[in-house]
C-alpha cells in the first residue's frame, strides 16, 4: 500500500466541505503537495471519535448535501489523476444504511483503498465482514490506543493490513492532553513489538514539531483537525492545499 517506508504523511478533510463539490479539489491538491496518502471523512451526525472542528465540518457537509452516495460518485473517477492511496473514514451506520456490500463494490470500483470504522469492533469485522471486503480489495485500518494490550495488539496486526491507526491518547480527535513522555513510552512500546504493518500516529498531529515527533518513534502521522481548519480559515485552493503541507514537512 505503501511505497515510502519512513516519514509518512497522511491528511484527514472531511468530504463535501467547505463546499459540496470540494472533495475532488483538495485531493487533486493534496497529491500535487506529495502527501503520501489520504483520509476521507465521510460525514456523519454522531460520530464518536471527532473533536468539535471535525464535527462541526461534518454537520456543515451535511447541511451541503454530502452523503455517501455523493462522494462515491464525485471520485468514481478519481484514478485517471490521483495515484496516492484513498481511505475512506466514518461510522458504520450510513455505510450499514447504504448497504455494506454495495459501498465496498462502488468503493472497488472507485479505486479506494481502505476504510477506517472506528465504532466497528475488530472481532465483529473479522467474523461478519473481513472476508467480503478482502474481496472488494478494502483494507480494513484498525485503531489501537494506550490502554490496548500488547497481546490484543499483535492479534490485530497478524490479522490486518495497511497499516495500524496508532491512536495517540484517549479521547477525540484534535484534543490531546496526555503528556509528551507518556505518549513517547507508548509510542515506543508500539514499535518495539516489531509490527508486520506499518504503524501510523493520529489524534493531535498538527504542526511540523509533533509531525517529526512522531516520526521518530513510528512510520509516519496523520493530520485532520489542523487541515480542516486550514481549509476553513483559508479555503481549499491548490496553493492554500500547498502551503499547509509546506509547513508541515
Amino acid at each position: 500500500m505503501f511505497e515510502k517506508k519512513k516519514n509518512l504523511l497522511s491528511i484527514y478533510f472531511t468530504a463535501g466541505y467547505p463546499q459540496l463539490n470540494d472533495t475532488m479539489t483538495v485531493l487533486r491538491g493534496l497529491e500535487k503537495a506529495g502527501v503520501d496518502f489520504v483520509e476521507i471523512g465521510m460525514p456523519f451526525s454522531d460520530p464518536l471519535a471527532d473533536g468539535p472542528v471535525i464535527q462541526l465540518a461534518s454537520i456543515q457537509a451535511l447541511k451541503n448535501g454530502m452523503c455517501i452516495k455523493t462522494l462515491l460518485q464525485q471520485i468514481k473517477d478519481m484514478r485517471k489523476e490521483i495515484t496516492m492511496p484513498v481511505i475512506l473514514m466514518g461510522y458504520i451506520n450510513p455505510v450499514m444504511h447504504y448497504g455494506i456490500e454495495k459501498f465496498a463494490a462502488d468503493a472497488e470500483a472507485a479505486g479506494v483503498d481502505g476504510l477506517i470504522l472506528p465504532d466497528l469492533p475488530w472481532d465483529e469485522y473479522v467474523d461478519k465482514y473481513k472476508t467480503m471486503l478482502d474481496s472488494h480489495n478494502l483494507h480494513f485500518i484498525p485503531l489501537i490506543a494506550p490502554q490496548s494490550p500488547d497481546e490484543r495488539i499483535r492479534h490485530i496486526d497478524s490479522q490486518a493490513e495497511g497499516f495500524i491507526y496508532t491512536v495517540a491518547s484517549a479521547g477525540i480527535t484534535g484534543n490531546i492532553k496526555t503528556s509528551v513522555d507518556y505518549r513517547t513510552a507508548y509510542f515506543d512500546r508500539i514499535r518495539n513489538l516489531n509490527l508486520r504493518n506499518k504503524a501510523v500516529i493520529g489524534f493531535g498531529i498538527k504542526d511540523n514539531a509533533s509531525y517529526l515527533h512522531a516520526c521518530q518513534h513510528a512510520d509516519g502521522a496523520i493530520i485532520g483537525t489542523a487541515f480542516v481548519n486550514n481549509c476553513t480559515e483559508n479555503g481549499v485552493s491548490e496553493e492554500a492545499v500547498k502551503n499547509f503541507v509546506s509547513k508541515i514537512r
